[in-house]
């Protein structure tokens, strides 16, 4: 421009170029912007601040349009302006066309890759090694490249021959002019980069970090993606998006007849979490906790003593408090409390956290599980939280901030009284909470401890439940049913209207019994979904509890959750419109989802028919030519109505005999259908084998399958061994969803427990004798203990008899009301029976018509042999029986494909995790973390 000040062009292209670096730099000014602004004392940008804040996805969308209108508009401007003619843009080779593409899209894709890993290192808390500095050298590189091409380049002839050398002998006379300005003005604008930035080495972030509130923008740039991720970055995520509230976690765990071994692992657990978060006086903790348990029908009457005594099972637990107790330090003397309910031992564990067992006395108040959950919710939330809510409302002048506040940083662990987990699998479970303020509750993965045939089908059961199944609902809508053996439920949730006070509803009609007494977790759950709270699954939060080892237990266990399951899940299904209006997680499609696997459920006994009678095999898929059909050469109508048969008999019998009958018949039968499984499992394998092709329906299905499943368990390392009782859950099939079907709905008018029952408290080797002999036992009776007691505050005292009064007094037996009941059991058993059934029987009816007229109507398949090449024959497959397989593969592949989603952010969390937490902690998960670094590098 010095030269020839006149050269329009080359000012125009000077002003160009200095005027787009100022506006590619000023692309990133909001982050400074809120900083500056929020630091401010000017109130009106901070309102400023605060309405770009909440209208940030219109400002984005309407940036997005503003950019592509300007984009369009320089293109069509510059091509007359430069007195070109339009033929150069519309008349581009296609081999320039070509490269051009690919060019754009390893752009695009690159881009989109390196936003997505930058975000998974951040999340993962390697922000400095694997954030900042690799994108800090990612800059560097690509403008030492930029450099070293851009002036190589120019003199590349002279580079190869000297004989553009100047009389002083130099080879680049231009050289100190061309290259070191360029390179001097790189060097500076990365320094620059690096101290606009520096603040990012210092920066903090939470456990779980979510992208709104690391990043300023969520829209990133892909031609400067170093640039933008770097100037995107908050300045100080904790301080400014949300501040860090202490939790209060109360663990409320119900137990009843548990043996001395599954109380003894509950109350490790206890003491693993006291160990891990110590109570220190005059501390203030991110997180403080109580245990509390509540023991059903505590209380027994001794012949020839006045009052009730505590039985041998509460003996029993308190006996293994002081063993569990002496192994750190002698047990001090605990308080003994008087309730009306009962009574209570009170306990400080060894680093200062409270333990409390309330005894319940079933003539005081009403006994069982959920009215146990009812106590405690109202007790914990309706009482203490509430008492330290209004202690601290005069300290504080917003109310509605405090009592915010107090719901949603107060949690409760449901637990049953078998369940053994680790204070890492709790802390797991909080963060979800923490993070996401619409979470009402989230499970963790539960393991079924035990050994023997039924804990091993059960294994690979729970197993391919959680891999695929949980996981499936949590990525497409969300969890409906969080186990109450290790569930964390947010105090916001359970306080929402029709959610606590609903639960607290008494029986009265006969669905109430099966939906609400049966299945009283999924109920709670369904309680919250309707209010349009979320309930999440974490797959790195493991617990384990207790699983039935016995064939009764098994059935009588399966017995409540079947048609409580289907209930709560009906009922979804009929509120869906009002759900989907108010739940953001629950949509139409997820609602369509749940709709064809309720389906799948009803239809289960006529699959498992069609499946032995060589119409299907593994799990609801049609095969024409296996089974009876193929071991027996039986004509296939023929060996439909022979498959019938013997589950029929069973349905028939079932109405006039015992429940335990019904048991030892399906145990039988159990046994017979499990070799009948083996002869057709081997005979599928000899079938491709000896027509050597697998690339048939059935075929290709069963090999697709089978591969999912196998890379979904080397997905999950800690969890690959459970693949071996694979095979025993593939002969159980015909048992679980045929002959348990069938036990499930004819016992559906049983509202009994049905576990846990007779089952002895036995104290295991090595305990000491039970503490009613005992003669210095911490409580012998919690009836008559007047002088060694401390008797419970009066207000507590009232707030438990208007608590009692009003939800939890206990059900008097009334023969004429439980007669009435009974009936109304039978005939509900009656109509839903006959409708499910019903729905089998027109399966297998439009099944055996389409068999009979397979001839004329069938879809009809090239048959293919090993080497993929057509043999000449076809397949002829029925098309209700296609369009079933066809759904079912589908609805596998779907939940497949949300398996690996959530094994990403899984892994990313467990991560995150494992570089926050104690040093002990990370001791404990050394070996975990290294497998599954393993399989992410794999």
């Amino acid at each position: 421009i010095k030269k020839n000040p006149t050269d329009m062009k080359m000012a125009m292209w000077v002003g160009l170029a200095v005027g787009g670096s100022f506006l590619v730099s000023f692309n990133w000014w909001e982050n400074y912007f809120r900083n500056i602004s929020e630091n401010s004392s000017s109130a009106f940008l901070k309102e400023l601040c605060i309405d770009m804040r909440r209208s940030q996805n219109i400002l984005h969308i309407l940036s997005s349009l503003l950019r592509i209108m300007v984009t369009a508009c320089v293109l069509g401007a510059y091509v007359p302006l430069s007195k070109m003619h339009w033929d150069i843009v519309t008349t581009i080779p296609s081999f320039e066309t070509r490269v051009i593409v690919i060019t754009v899209g390893v752009q695009l894709i690159s881009s989109a890759l390196c936003h997505w890993f930058a975000l998974a290192a951040c999340k993962m808390h390697a922000l400095r090694q694997c954030f900042i500095l690799p994108l800090y050298l990612a800059s560097l590189a690509v403008m030492a490249l930029l450099n070293g091409a851009a002036n190589f380049t120019h003199y590349c002839n002279v580079a190869v021959d000297g004989r553009n050398q100047s009389l002083t002998g130099s080879v680049f006379p231009q050289l100190p002019l061309i290259f070191f300005f360029p390179v001097g003005s790189s060097v500076s604008w990365w320094l620059g980069l690096v101290l606009a930035t520096i603040h990012l080495w210092y920066l903090s972030l939470y456990r779980i970090q979510r992208t709104q509130e690391l990043l300023a923008r969520r829209l990133y740039e892909g031609g400067f993606i170093e640039q933008s991720l770097l100037l995107n970055t908050r300045f100080d995520v904790q301080k400014t998006v949300r501040p860090l509230d202490p939790v209060k976690l109360f663990l409320c765990a119900t137990m009843w007849h548990e043996t001395s071994d599954e109380m003894m692992n509950l109350i490790i657990s206890f003491f693993r979490l006291d160990k891990f978060s110590p109570r220190k006086e005059g501390e203030t903790s991110d997180i403080t906790f109580e245990g509390h348990i509540y023991f059903d029908d505590a209380f027994r009457n001794v012949p020839g003593s006045r009052g009730r005594h505590v039985n041998e099972f509460a003996e029993t637990l308190v006996e293994i408090i002081r063993e569990v107790y002496r192994k750190q330090q002698q047990i001090p003397d605990q308080k003994l409390v008087r309730t009306p309910y009962g009574g209570r031992v009170v306990v400080t564990m060894p680093h200062g956290n409270i333990l409390v067992v309330h005894f319940k006395d079933k003539e005081l108040i009403r006994h069982k599980k959920r009215w146990s959950q009812v106590m405690y919710m109202y007790y914990l939330l309706g009482w203490k939280v509430a008492a330290k809510y209004y202690n601290r409302l005069g300290e504080r002048e917003d109310e509605a901030e405090l009592k915010r506040e107090f719901e949603n940083n107060t949690y409760l662990l449901a637990l049953d009284g078998d369940t053994d987990f680790q204070p890492a699998a709790v802390m797991l479970l909080v963060d979800r909470l923490k993070v996401y303020p619409r979470v009402g509750a989230a499970c963790g993965r539960i393991h079924p401890t035990g050994s023997g045939p039924m804990v091993w089908y059960q294994k690979f059961e729970y197993a391919v439940s959680h891999w695929l199944q949980k996981t499936a609902e949590h990525v497409f809508g969300c969890v409906l049913c969080s186990p109450g053996c290790f569930s964390l439920y947010r105090a916001a949730a359970i306080m929402d209207d029709n959610v606590m006070k609903t639960y607290t509803i008494k029986s009265t009609k006969a669905y109430h019994y099966i939906q609400y007494d049966q299945g009283e977790d999924r109920w709670l759950c369904t309680l919250m979904l309707k209010q349009g709270w979320r309930v999440e699954f974490n797959a790195a939060s493991d617990a384990y509890t207790k699983a039935p080892q016995e064939f009764k237990e098994f059935y009588n266990q399966r017995r409540r959750w079947g048609p409580s399951s289907m209930a709560s899940i009906a009922d979804l299904l009929g509120s869906s419109t009002e759900i989907t209006s108010r739940n953001p997680s629950m949509s139409k499609l997820f609602m369509l989802y749940q709709l064809i696997s309720l389906a799948s459920s009803i239809l289960a006994p006529s699959t498992v028919v069609l499946m032995i009678a060589g119409q299907a095999f593994l799990q609801f898929v049609f095969y024409l030519s296996g089974g009876l059909t193929l071991m027996f050469n039986i004509d296939p109508n023929v060996a439909l109505v022979l498959s019938v048969i013997p589950p029929a008999i069973f349905l028939g019998i079932s109405f006039k005999i015992k429940s335990d009958t019904q048991i030892h018949i399906a145990a039988v039968m159990s046994i017979l259908y499990a070799v009948l499984m083996m002869i057709v499992a081997f005979n599928i394998i000899g079938t491709m084998v000896r027509e050597q092709t697998i690339v048939s329906p059935s075929s290709l299905f069963v090999i697709i399958i089978a591969m999912m499943y196998l890379v979904t368990a080397i997905l999950h390392p800690q969890e690959v061994s459970l693949v071996v009782h694979g095979f025993l859950y593939i002969i159980c099939i015909p048992s679980a969803y045929l002959l348990l079907s069938i036990y499930s709905m004819v016992n559906m008018n049983n509202v009994s427990w049905g576990t846990r029952e007779t089952a002895p408290a036995a104290p295991g080797p090595g305990a000491a004798k039970p503490i009613a002999a005992a003669p210095q036992s911490t409580c012998a009776c919690l009836v008559h203990y007047q002088a060694n007691c401390c008797m419970s505050v009066q207000d507590e005292e009232q707030f438990f008899k208007d608590l009692i009064v009003k939800y939890l007094e206990p059900l008097l037996e009334n023969k004429e009301k439980q007669k009435i009941m009974s009936g109304k059991l039978r005939s509900l058993r009656n109509k839903v029976t006959f409708f499910y059934f019903l729905c089998n029987a027109f399966w297998l009816v439009a099944t055996f018509t389409l068999q009979l007229i397979a001839s004329s109507v069938f879809i009809q398949l090239p048959k293919i042999d090993m080497h993929l090449h057509f043999t000449g024959e076809y397949l002829h497959i029925d098309p209700l029986g296609f369009m079933f397989t066809l759904t079912f593969s589908f609805l596998v592949l779907m939940q497949f494909i949300a398996m690996l989603y959530h094994r990403i952010y899984t892994l990313i969390h467990f991560a995150a995790f494992l570089n926050t937490e104690s040093m002990s902690e990370k001791q404990n998960h050394q070996e975990v973390t290294g497998i599954l670094m393993l399989v992410l590098l794999l």
